[in-house]
């Protein structure tokens, strides 16, 4: 198989999304800019952290800076994930099964780098994703394609030879403006219907309760 796998993580393998909110919401509440709802939250599920909090603070009329809020939320989201981070059953069995056949792997997130390695070291995944591109180490987050192409360069794989496994309409948008194929499964309910979802290869309309390790690798063999 002549193929390399980049995962997203927030959403796509892991489950983290309940622990980023409340990370933001105690550091929007730190700066009296609480009532950070998570329907609130699922608007910049997807977007870099530091785009989040960019787009939070000139909302609010927050005066700290993004480095600031950025440091703040990165301590108090490392703290709960430490607590406790899910992976999604079906993400481990695949992951596991490529890892078995030596198929190039790796993670290419909007989180920080920090955040990564907490939750890869956390749930056992760093054995098996050694390779990992925070939206930090890029010029631009996703939509943006960066984090995409300079995980396919650390792999030393050409962009469309890549798939990617994506949960967010701006992670699809991403691997489609890399030249990469794409697996969705969208984290938020109703937004599989998003337009950048449309580019996907291969579409689970429901989610994490849709998707099967079997039928992602079908599709890894089909191209």
């Amino acid at each position: 198989m002549n193929t390399a796998v980049i995962f997203d993580l927030d959403g796509t393998l892991v489950d983290s999304e309940p622990n980023y909110h409340e990370a933001g919401r105690r550091v929007l509440a730190e700066h009296g800019a609480g009532g950070f709802s998570w329907e609130q939250h699922t608007r910049f599920i997807g977007i870099g952290t530091r785009e989040t909090l960019a787009a939070l603070r000139a909302e609010r009329g927050i005066d700290a800076s993004v480095e600031q809020l950025l440091a703040a939320k990165n301590r108090h989201y490392l703290a709960l994930a430490a607590a406790s981070t899910e992976v999604f059953p079906q993400m481990r069995v695949f992951v596991e099964r490529l890892s078995a056949e030596g198929v190039p792997m790796a993670v290419a997130s909007g989180s920080s780098r920090a955040a990564i390695e907490a939750v890869l070291v956390g749930t056992g995944l760093d054995a098996h994703l050694q390779v990992a591109v925070s939206a930090e180490e890029v010029a631009h987050g996703k939509p943006a394609p960066d984090v995409f192409l300079r995980a396919a360069a650390r792999l030393g794989a050409a962009p469309a030879d890549c798939v990617v496994l994506e949960d967010a309409p701006a992670g699809a948008a991403g691997a489609h403006a890399a030249g990469m194929r794409c697996i969705a499964v969208p984290y938020v309910p109703g937004s599989a219907c998003d337009p950048a979802f449309a580019t996907a290869g291969l579409l689970f309309a429901g989610g994490q309760e849709a998707f099967t390790a079997e039928a992602a690798y079908r599709f890894l063999r089909s191209g």
